[in-house]
C-alpha cells in the first residue's frame, strides 16, 4: 500500500503487484509455459497468492534466463541510455531487474519501434532487430520449456523416492 493525498486528505491505496505478464498469455490455450512471460502455468494462475519471496524467486529465474539468452545476442553499449529509454517508455521493472531483463525490454521496444534503436543503449541497428528478436524469443521459450520439464522430472524423482 502507498499513501496519496487526494483533495487534501491522505488515503491508502493498493499498488498493483508487478507481474512478468506481457499480455500475450498462452497458458489459457493449454501451454505449460507461457509464450509471453515464460512463467509456468501454475505460476501464472497462482501469482497473486504468492508471497513476495516466492515472486522474487520466480523473477530471479526469469532474469537468469534473460541474462543467459539476451546478453550474448545484444551488447549493452550505454547503460545510462538504456535506463533512460526504459524510463521514458514507463517500463516497470523490479528493483533487482538484471541487465538481461533491461536489454530485453529495450529490444522489445526496438522491435515495435526500430527508429528507437539509436537511443536504446544497445549495440543494435534497426536492420538487425527482427532477426535478433526472433532468435531471442525462440531461445527464451526453449530454455523456459526445458526448465519446466527439468522441474517436473525432479519432482517426479522425489515423489517416487518416498
Amino acid at each position: 500500500c502507498s499513501s496519496v493525498i487526494f483533495c487534501g486528505e491522505s488515503m491508502q491505496i493498493s499498488m498493483t503487484a508487478l507481474t512478468p505478464c506481457l499480455g500475450r498469455c498462452s497458458t489459457v490455450f493449454g501451454d505449460s509455459v507461457c509464450r509471453g512471460c515464460r512463467r509456468f502455468s501454475h505460476e501464472v494462475i497462482d501469482w497473486n497468492r504468492y508471497t513476495p519471496a516466492q515472486r522474487d524467486f520466480i523473477w530471479l529465474r526469469l532474469d537468469q534466463q534473460l541474462d543467459q539468452i539476451i546478453l550474448p545476442l545484444v551488447t549493452v553499449k550505454d547503460a545510462v541510455q538504456l535506463s533512460e529509454l526504459l524510463a521514458s517508455r514507463q517500463i516497470r521493472l523490479t528493483d533487482q531487474a538484471s541487465q538481461g531483463r533491461q536489454a530485453y525490454e529495450a529490444l522489445r521496444i526496438c522491435q515495435r519501434h526500430p527508429e528507437r534503436c539509436a537511443e536504446s543503449g544497445l549495440l543494435l541497428s534497426a536492420g538487425q532487430v527482427d532477426r535478433v528478436w526472433q532468435q531471442a524469443e525462440q531461445r527464451l521459450y526453449e530454455l523456459a520449456v526445458a526448465s519446466f520439464e527439468f522441474a517436473w522430472l525432479r519432482a517426479a524423482k522425489f515423489s517416487s523416492a518416498g
